[in-house]
């Protein structure tokens, strides 16, 4: 395979790791690729996944042109192809499971394999529509996991990574998945699925934690309404196949923007993956998990729509968002009455821009990392906490430390220059991407995070729940925003 070489770091782009999943295989889980005779000519990315377009996407820089249904591919930097096994990355992109590539300027694995002698691999999966649609409670055995074909997409692509990599200067036995946003949401699942078991050795989970997005009886009602906006009966499934993809992505325009996404199916995903986790299924897998102080301000930013609702629709609109709670299903009589009293608490708070920005960053990011953490660490498993707190001064400094900010510090990628869109230009920010860069670096290694110009980072624990907040001035802080933690954890906890 024939790649490129730029400085000290070979990069090969755009190489099959599936069979193209068109005609037959749509809605299929991924077959292996076929063989191809000679040297293979990898300089260019691969087509990402079919999608439409997201202003907070194009805005972190993931908004790719070339899109086909053909979209299998995955990329490679590494210091070189000489079976040196370096320490493996596999980064999982986010976009709500509806956008994005592996092949934004963000994702650029040069300075991992410069500074950290790793190999770096990023990679494209089924997305929207094509890579979560549940088919089989109607086509049955055919479409066994469909609903979750784009994390069978991850799977299959780590699988290629075990087989191939130490060909490209890799320890297949030393591979750390990361991601984030849905792409962290992908790495939670994976921790949970069993066909993922062995695939990967340490994980990093970036603004997101293991969740199903669509229950199994949303998810066969979106079939149904699919179904009938094609025009398709119940036993004539195989009409799919001959569609063209846009009559498809057109129909799916019914459902809402990030409608589609992981599928609770009891096949791919046969228990919840909180649940499973919490109970210590991956309680051998160090983590790494953290949030943004911010996380809601990039979609309010870009979503203006809170801005015109009067106080009845606020209202609606909260009771809607937080009364869908993932944790509220059996209760005891007081448990329901806390979690009651807690939703109403969250309620008063978020009556207005500021307080409903700050409620959904907690209810959906910083709760769920932090329960995760706590499953971990229960069980004795290695994990460290973070929270980026850098305030951005891009956005005339009105988003801060927003959803996404993160990632060109944690890839050193400043030096792009659409990057100061996204980060604004103070000089101090080099220093603590250099600093975060390491500590990803130094527990993709060790399966420790702690790397010298840091405060000494401990493990996480409920009794010291130690959190690294990454900033001009990094500092470690136990239980930062204590209370906040205890207001939501009746929303979440059984």
């Amino acid at each position: 395979m024939e790649g490129i070489r730029e400085g000290g770091v070979s990069i090969w782009k755009g190489i099959p790791y599936a069979a193209p999943p068109l005609h037959s295989l749509r809605f299929r889980p991924p077959r292996e690729p076929a063989a191809w005779a000679g040297v293979r000519e990898a300089k260019e990315f691969g087509p990402a996944a079919l999608q439409g377009e997201s202003p907070s996407m194009k805005f972190l820089g993931d908004s790719p042109l070339h899109k086909r249904e053909d979209c299998l591919y995955l990329n490679i930097w590494s210091p070189g192809a000489d079976q040196k096994k370096r320490p493996v990355m596999v980064w999982i992109h986010g976009g709500s499971f509806m956008y994005g590539s592996g092949s934004s300027h963000l994702y650029d694995g040069k300075s991992f394999a410069e500074q950290g002698d790793v190999v770096v691999v990023t990679l494209n999966y089924r997305l929207g529509v094509f890579g979560f649609l549940h088919l089989s409670d109607i086509g049955g055995e055919a479409y066994r996991g469909s609903g979750n074909c784009g994390l069978l997409d991850q799977v299959a692509a780590l699988t290629w990574v075990r087989e191939n990599i130490e060909a490209f200067g890799g320890d297949p036995d030393n591979v750390t998945i990361f991601g984030e946003s849905a792409g962290a949401v992908s790495v939670g699942n994976l921790l949970a699925m069993p066909l993922a078991r062995g695939l990967f050795h340490k994980a990093i989970l970036q603004s997101g934690t293991a969740r199903c997005k669509v229950t199994l009886e949303a998810a066969v009602k979106m079939t149904e309404q699919l179904l009938a906006q094609l025009q398709i009966e119940r036993q004539n499934l195989s009409e799919l196949a001959a569609l063209p993809a846009e009559k498809i992505i057109e129909a799916s325009g019914i459902f809402p923007r990030r409608a589609f996404g992981p599928v609770g199916d009891g096949v791919v995903i046969p228990e919840h993956p909180e649940k499973v986790l919490y109970a210590g299924l991956a309680k051998d897998i160090p983590v790494l998990v953290g949030t943004n102080a911010h996380e809601n301000k990039l979609f309010t930013y870009f979503d203006p729509a809170w801005k015109d609702m009067d106080e009845s629709e606020i209202k609606v609109f909260l009771e809607r968002t937080f009364g869908s709670s993932w944790a509220a299903g059996s209760h005891s009589a007081a448990q329901a009455d806390a979690l009651n009293q807690a939703l109403s608490k969250a309620l008063n708070q978020a009556s207005n821009q500021a307080g409903y920005e700050d409620a959904m960053t907690h209810y959906v990011f910083t709760y769920p990392a932090i329960y995760f953490s706590e499953g971990q660490a229960k069980h004795g498993a290695p994990v460290w906490m973070y929270r980026f707190d850098y305030a951005s001064k891009a956005l005339g400094g009105e988003a801060k430390a927003f959803h996404g900010l993160e990632i060109p510090f944690a890839w050193n990628t400043l030096l792009a220059q659409e990057t100061e869109e996204l980060t604004g230009k103070e000089p101090c920010r080099f220093q603590l991407a250099g600093l975060m860069h390491r500590a990803w670096i130094a527990f993709a290694r060790h399966g420790d995070p702690n790397t010298p110009g840091l405060p000494d980072w401990p493990p996480y624990n409920e009794e010291n729940r130690a959190t690294m907040l990454f900033n001009t001035h990094n500092e470690v802080v136990n239980d930062p925003d204590g209370r906040q933690r205890l207001s939501w954890e009746h929303v979440f906890k059984n």
